[in-house]
């Protein structure tokens, strides 16, 4: 038996079709480079070989070399230093640079400052509850450490809100998932960048104190193996945070975070 045909649609009979476009070199190329990058075939910091010697590796000419590293640096796979010593530096993929994008589309899409900090406080309780039915030594460890940092900092209260934000953070990372973890430190990252746009937040040291309590009693729940008292617990923590970034930054204004 011969294997079917696949079936095509009326309307598609005698329909121009859209010709299939053939990548440049250079799209080849960077395309070659990049999934090295990814699959840590070249690691971050490692400097690419010289013009001359890619050239030859590669088969193809100067300008076309040229084209792929200009393709690479503006997606942030390469740095690339000009001059005698120059040389394209490798850069591994960074959240910095999904979170740029992500804060660019959210403005073009008119979003307004209220939907972010109340979708991380969605997010964020889940990885409490995991961590908690973990109950991992190691992993409690490293939140006590990272509390012990927070404590040489709490009266400074602009040191204290970006290791009260790495906290956050270390708790997704630490919870084991990959793709919600990305997003809440996304997130975490448009709303630090629209903060610091729109104006100096007010900050306090008794809130950094309270902050500092709360993350305390979210450790001591997760060593307790208390799974859902900890999902309540992280859950009105990151309301209260929610709100009080509304109240400080207005939740009705768009975003801004464009440069």
């Amino acid at each position: 038996m011969h294997p079917a045909l696949p079936r095509v649609r009326r309307s598609e009979i005698g329909k121009p079709q859209r010709p299939m476009r053939v990548p440049k070199a250079a799209e080849l190329l960077a395309s070659q480079i990049r999934r090295q990058i990814i699959l840590g075939q070249l690691e971050e910091g490692e400097v690419l070989l010289p013009e001359a010697k890619l050239i030859k590796q590669s088969g193809v000419s100067r300008p076309t070399l040229r084209e792929a590293f200009r393709i690479l640096e503006s997606e942030a796979f390469i740095a690339v230093n000009r001059g005698s010593r120059g040389g394209a530096r490798i850069l591994a993929p960074n959240v910095d640079i999904a979170a740029r994008y992500a804060g660019i589309y959210l403005q073009h899409a008119n979003t307004t400052f209220e939907d972010v900090p109340m979708v991380r406080a969605f997010l964020e309780p889940p990885a409490a509850r995991t961590l908690a039915e973990r109950s991992d030594p190691r992993m409690i460890q490293e939140l006590r450490d990272h509390i012990a940092i927070e404590e040489q900092n709490v009266d400074d209260v602009r040191a204290f809100a970006q290791l009260s934000a790495q906290f956050h953070d270390l708790v997704m990372e630490l919870a084991g998932n990959k793709t919600l973890a990305l997003l809440v430190a996304m997130l975490s990252r448009v709303v630090e960048k629209y903060s610091t746009r729109v104006l100096e937040p007010v900050l306090d040291v008794d809130e950094t104190e309270r902050t500092l309590q709360s993350h305390r009693r979210l450790v001591d729940l997760i060593e307790a193996g208390d799974g859902e008292e900890a999902l309540s617990h992280w859950r009105e923590h990151g309301e209260a945070i929610a709100q009080a970034q509304l109240k400080a930054l207005g939740g009705d204004d768009f975003l801004d975070v464009v440069d």
